[in-house]
């Protein structure tokens, strides 16, 4: 019987020790006025409180996130549960900083983490995924689910479930000198990555050319096509067109400059059009 008795009390006052009785220093912070006196009452509630802060953000810390820099985010909740906490609402103040504090941490996982800035939406998918692939595995001794399975076991559609998977990733980053699998047969990600292809600007010269070109009268552009297609020398082609080697030079060197201009005024016409 006295076992019993012992048992309910140990439940009904069950309460951790980082739970200290503030209610007196609260009732003071709600009659002072900004200043020094408020600022330090604020600091010492803080302090005491600041056992359950940190005990709030153990919760999260096999999500990636240093103990260190967790516990400093909760305690930046803590402060702005104490110094938004109203003791008058008849609220007990765990009550009230705790959904306060845990927001904060959740929000810090929400948008400072992603190395990918990822849509709210996008980060919703990726919990449900996360926690759905963690349940399903659990039961199959660790085996990888499906995204039919996963679509079944949340309710999501395959293409939302994708789309989490694919935000699964999103809080880290690989350095560009990673060397991904082994790295003994490994290559570096900068070896991965495309070059800047230089016939891409040969293709864009080629086709602002292709209407002028068609547009020039047709002796000179024979001359450009003996002279750049069929690489033919100026004097042999002074030769098959009875001029001289020096009035094919300066018929080259007048139509490339004509060309130039052309093209170079093409974008400056464009906008006055627009």
């Amino acid at each position: 019987m006295q076992a019993d008795r012992t048992r309910k009390t140990r439940t009904t006052k069950r309460s951790y020790d980082d739970s200290p009785d503030t209610s007196e220093s609260f009732q003071r912070i709600a009659t002072l006025p900004n200043g020094p006196e408020r600022a330090a009452l604020c600091q010492e509630v803080v302090c005491a409180w600041m056992p359950m802060a940190v005990r709030l953000a153990r919760r999260f810390r096999h999500r990636g996130e240093s103990a260190e820099d967790l516990a400093q985010v909760a305690q930046l909740g803590l402060v702005k549960a104490v110094s938004r906490f109203d003791p008058s609402l008849g609220t007990a103040f765990p009550s009230f900083a705790i959904p306060t504090i845990l927001g904060e941490v959740k929000r810090h996982f929400r948008d400072d983490l992603w190395v990918v800035h990822v849509p709210r939406r996008v980060q919703e998918l990726r919990g449900q995924v996360r926690s759905a692939d963690h349940e399903l595995s659990a039961t199959r001794g660790g085996t990888i689910s499906g995204v039919q399975e996963i679509a079944a076991h949340t309710g999501l559609t395959e293409a939302e479930v994708r789309l989490g998977q694919g935000a699964l990733e999103a809080y880290t980053a690989w350095s560009l000198d990673a060397v991904p699998g082994h790295p003994t047969d490994g290559h570096p990600l900068t070896d991965t990555l495309g070059d800047v292809e230089p016939d891409f600007d040969l293709i864009v010269d080629r086709e602002a050319l292709r209407p002028l070109l068609r547009a020039l009268p047709e002796r000179e552009r024979e001359i450009l096509y003996m002279r750049f297609y069929c690489e033919m020398t100026q004097a042999r082609i002074g030769a098959r067109l009875g001029v001289s080697q020096m009035h094919v030079s300066r018929l080259i060197t007048r139509t490339c400059a004509r060309l130039h201009d052309q093209v170079m005024a093409e974008p400056r016409a464009f906008r006055k059009a627009s």
